[in-house]
């Protein structure tokens, strides 16, 4: 077995850098809660909206209702 020259040690450490690299920036959006949280809030649509917004005015007038009886 032939022993690696510098040059060939030098373009694998600078690969093995790119990867590290890498799993590094995944990690990092793995863990950026404020940066999901934004995405996550962003794919809200008007619809999604309209639906939330029904559903809190069925639910206050059915306990309004309640309240009455």
């Amino acid at each position: 077995m032939t022993q690696p020259t510098p040059e060939q040690l030098e373009a694998e450490i600078e690969v093995q850098r790119a990867q590290l690299a890498d799993t590094v920036d995944q990690l990092t959006q793995k863990l950026d809660v404020k940066a999901q949280a934004k995405a996550r809030f962003s794919r809200i649509t008007p619809t999604t909206y309209a639906a939330f917004a029904g559903a809190a005015i069925l639910v206050g007038g059915l306990v309004w209702w309640r309240g009455r009886r």
